[in-house]
């Protein structure tokens, strides 16, 4: 069987590896949106991030005063997913505790993705099972990384619009990825967040507990009309942070949605009690949703 899962829908293409069920791939017609991995920059395409977002402290995680070694967002994009079922157009795919899992994140738990391609958009959904007797604390996210330019033009015509006003200052990231209780300005007039090759010269942007659900990573405006002639956007249920990352002169943007973040500067606690966990009773399930669509 291939470590690689093709779907397509009309005129569009997607790719997703066994490995991390990892989206690696997404054409609409000529047009190639996902980054493409270079060593140079970035080799990944699209983590998923589980059952923690950003760093630990010391890349270690306590849970019943018992020390694990759990780094930066976790361990799914390293572990390889069961496939269930594909179509044409879906695939779904599992990933269970296992003793690898288990050394660094002591819970029964199941991961569950399923992706959807359409023509002009695709759909990630998750659903995370606590499969074992105890509450299990973890977080979720998605950390898809877009070509920057995706539309033509320079990395100066482009901006991401928020659907909603969002804080125009972010957490100041402190050494070893943790986050500190200050706080620094961002370029953001109303719901507008202009890009430059300075906006990630320092960290990445966090708007922690944002307002909004969606949002809009917007190209070149044309001269005449004076709208921006393409836009990815994206829509989320169940996520409270949005995340946006790149490194100084590297051609793509990462549109990340968290529902944790890294530990905070001087944090000691257990991992359940790491701010903006999800805890989940025995049988719960957490639920999550992200669809990107390409837009005119």
């Amino acid at each position: 069987m291939s470590d690689r899962i093709e779907l397509s829908a009309g005129n569009a293409r997607a790719g997703i590896a066994l490995r991390g069920a990892e989206w690696i791939d997404w054409r609409v017609g000529a047009d190639a949106l996902l980054w493409t991995p270079d060593a140079a920059f970035w080799d990944e395409t699209a983590p998923l991030l589980f059952p923690v977002c950003g760093w630990t402290r010391d890349g270690r995680a306590t849970v019943n005063g018992v020390v694990y070694p759990l780094g930066l967002h976790g361990f799914a994009r390293a572990q390889t997913f069961e496939l269930q079922q594909r179509g044409g157009d879906f695939v779904t795919m599992t990933l269970r505790d296992n003793p690898a899992t288990r050394a660094q994140y002591p819970f029964a738990f199941e991961l569950n993705l399923e992706y959807r391609l359409m023509p002009f958009a695709f759909e990630a959904r998750s659903r995370v099972v606590n499969a074992g007797r105890v509450p299990m604390p973890y977080a979720f996210g998605l950390h898809p990384g877009f070509r920057w330019p995706f539309a033509g033009g320079d990395i100066e015509d482009y901006a991401i619009v928020f659907d909603e006003e969002e804080r125009a200052d972010v957490p100041v990231i402190a050494p070893g990825g943790l986050f500190s209780d200050q706080r620094r300005p961002v370029a953001l007039e109303g719901r507008e967040l202009a890009l430059s090759s300075d906006t990630f010269a320092r960290e990445a942007l966090c708007f922690l507990d944002a307002r909004s659900h969606g949002l809009a990573f917007v190209g070149p405006r044309n001269r005449v009309s004076g709208r921006h002639a393409r836009k990815i956007g994206v829509r989320t249920e169940g996520f409270e942070h949005i995340v946006l990352w790149s490194r100084p002169g590297a051609p793509f943007l990462c549109v990340e949605n968290w529902t944790g973040y890294g530990d905070p500067v001087g944090f000691t606690g257990e991992l359940a009690e790491k701010p903006s966990m999800i805890s989940l009773a025995p049988g719960e399930v957490g639920e999550h949703r992200a669809t990107y669509r390409l837009e005119s």
